[in-house]
């Protein structure tokens, strides 16, 4: 039998030129597609026909299972993630799977294809407001107790990170959101820069730049990611009439 092939792979925000050619070739060769339906969606068809098996997005570990059975079958599988499959995506889902599956899977060969994350697509759209030292939070308090993501919020503001806010807020979780710019606020001033960027490079792409004390959780849905501005962190519009955010690379105390 031939040996099975599990590849994890980021599709980036969505648009095929943001897709790595590493990840189009896989894509490409793969005799299975597995992810959640509308990140399915987003891969490009092509002359192969391939098996697509579709899940619901909670269904991580089943997900993750699945595939690496199909694989150790010796099928070539291709896990689908959106932006990057290590940053709050389906890499570690597979990687857990592995070592819980004690040498089950010892004849798969298993690699992680990267790509453009949520977070740096955003950045690109409205300058480098990730210029210097930032982090990224996950809002959802499905895998992590929501005391957690209080207790990371207030060490992020209190350490003058800039943050980008993944999983702002859904039908199920319509608060968290609000409370995570209140902590903000207690450490930031309030004209510092947020962006809201939802679906970028997509068709229902929007960007939004304002401000900590002026932003509204209305605006965010869980295809936004939301970045927040540190200290230095600065923003403003050219004669174009284009708003550009930035954080400088030099810090205050190093003039």
């Amino acid at each position: 039998m031939n040996r099975g092939r599990l590849t994890v792979v980021g599709l980036g925000p969505g648009t095929p030129g943001w897709l790595t050619i590493e990840a189009r070739e896989t894509l490409a060769r793969a005799t299975d597609l597995v992810g959640y339906g509308p990140y399915l969606d987003l891969v490009q068809p092509v002359d192969q026909p391939r098996a697509r098996h579709e899940f619901d997005n909670r269904e991580e570990a089943q997900r993750a299972r699945f595939a690496l059975d199909l694989a150790r079958e010796g099928r070539d599988v291709a896990v689908v993630s959106s932006g990057d499959p290590g940053v709050f995506a389906m890499a570690t889902a597979v990687i857990e799977e592995l070592e819980r599956g004690d040498g089950a899977y010892d004849d798969v060969d298993v690699a992680i294809v990267p790509g453009v994350t949520a977070a740096s697509a955003a950045a690109a759209r409205v300058g480098a407001p990730l210029g210097h030292d930032f982090c990224c939070v996950s809002l959802s308090d499905v895998l992590k107790p929501w005391p957690v993501v209080e207790q990371r919020l207030e060490a992020v503001g209190a350490a003058d990170f800039v943050v980008a806010l993944y999983n702002p807020i859904s039908r199920h979780r319509p608060w968290q959101l609000g409370r995570a710019f209140e902590i903000l606020r207690c450490h930031r001033s309030p004209d510092v820069p947020v962006v809201f960027a939802r679906a970028v490079t997509r068709a229902d792409e929007r960007v939004v730049v304002t401000t900590l004390g002026a932003c509204d959780t209305v605006d965010a849905d869980m295809s936004t990611v939301i970045t927040v501005g540190s200290s230095t962190t600065r923003a403003f519009t050219d004669s174009a009439g284009r708003t550009w955010v930035y954080t400088p690379r030099r810090y205050p105390s190093a003039d």
